[in-house]
């Protein structure tokens, strides 16, 4: 992860997943916070597959990013497109659903982005970790004992 973009999706991910954590939790008392859950026990467990998601995004792994663009499309995208519905068929909407429909939108085109980000990394192909060589190219402390080895071995020719 050396791009600016991908600490950001990232960084946004997890302010997310704190969010819905908060949501989550204030729907299941009874309060009423900015949003309410679509369904709470999907939330819940929702919240705990992007747990598992995170650190493969974060590694750079497509099946991570895949996950949750499948779970949080299904969740999110569900609502976003009742929502959008409501609107074209010209229903009057209140004001906390178009709350929600935003919350919504961040929740499907967020994964979208994670899914971009890994897609579109040039790093990712371009220099992959290979355990069985970078032990010797990329070790530094080899390389030094290399050096020191080669400067006692200096003899003189005739």
């Amino acid at each position: 992860m050396k791009n600016l973009s991908s600490w950001l999706v990232v960084i946004f991910m997890i302010a997310f997943w704190a969010f819905r954590v908060v949501v989550t939790i204030m729907t299941s008392i009874g309060s009423s916070f900015m949003v309410q859950s679509i369904d709470v026990n999907v939330e819940v467990v929702l919240l705990f597959v992007t747990l598992v998601c995170v650190p493969f995004i974060f590694r750079r792994k497509l099946i991570g990013a895949i996950i949750y663009l499948l779970m949080y499309g299904y969740y999110f995208g569900q609502d976003l497109f009742a929502k959008v519905m409501m609107m074209i068929n010209g229903e009057t909407i209140p004001l906390a659903d178009y709350t929600s429909m935003f919350f919504s939108l961040i929740g499907v085109a967020l994964p979208l982005f994670a899914l971009f980000d890994i897609l579109l990394d040039k790093g990712r192909k371009a220099n992959p970790k290979d355990k069985k060589t970078d032990w010797f190219y990329k070790n530094e402390q080899y390389d030094r004992q290399l050096d020191e080895r080669a400067d006692k071995n200096n003899y003189r020719t005739l």
